[in-house]
């Protein structure tokens, strides 16, 4: 029970990032027009803001989710550190998943004429954004001692 109102807090103070997030993926699909769809979530899977990915938003966070599980693992395994990003290619286009602080995860779906370099390049920025936009609501909304519920900001 404990954990599942610890998880609904939770849900409640990435939400307040929201907004902000969303702002964040429209500039970056201003700023790379190849970009079809940008989607950020939380690194279980809750959609935070997405656009326009619309009725696939939710199939394509719990997919993100499972590929950064399946990134962590493999970059622990391997040796390589922690996961930072994934780039998978289509034969329609690319999708790109890029770690975003500690608890989110931003994916990226572009036509297969993007620059990948670009890509990169401007979703790290992007992703370091969002991570920070969702770490510190998180941070905002921590209980200042075990037992105690999350502050309002």
């Amino acid at each position: 029970m404990r954990r599942a109102l610890r998880l609904r807090a939770e849900r409640r103070q990435l939400m307040t990032a929201e907004a902000e997030v969303l702002v964040e993926l429209r500039r970056l699909r201003a700023r790379l027009p190849q970009l079809t769809g940008a989607l950020a979530a939380s690194a279980d899977g809750l959609v935070l803001a997405s656009d326009p990915v619309d009725g696939e938003a939710e199939s394509v966070a719990a997919l993100t989710a499972a590929a950064l599980g399946v990134g962590r693992r493999l970059t622990d395994s391997t040796g390589q550190g922690a996961f930072r990003e994934l780039l998978v290619r289509g034969d329609h286009g690319y999708v790109a998943t890029y770690a975003a602080g500690g608890s989110a995860v931003l994916t990226l779906l572009a036509e297969p004429r993007v620059n990948v370099g670009r890509l990169h390049l401007e979703a790290r920025r992007s992703s370091a954004r969002i991570g920070e936009l969702v770490d510190g609501a998180l941070e905002r909304g921590a209980p200042d001692r075990p037992g105690t519920p999350p502050r309002i900001p």
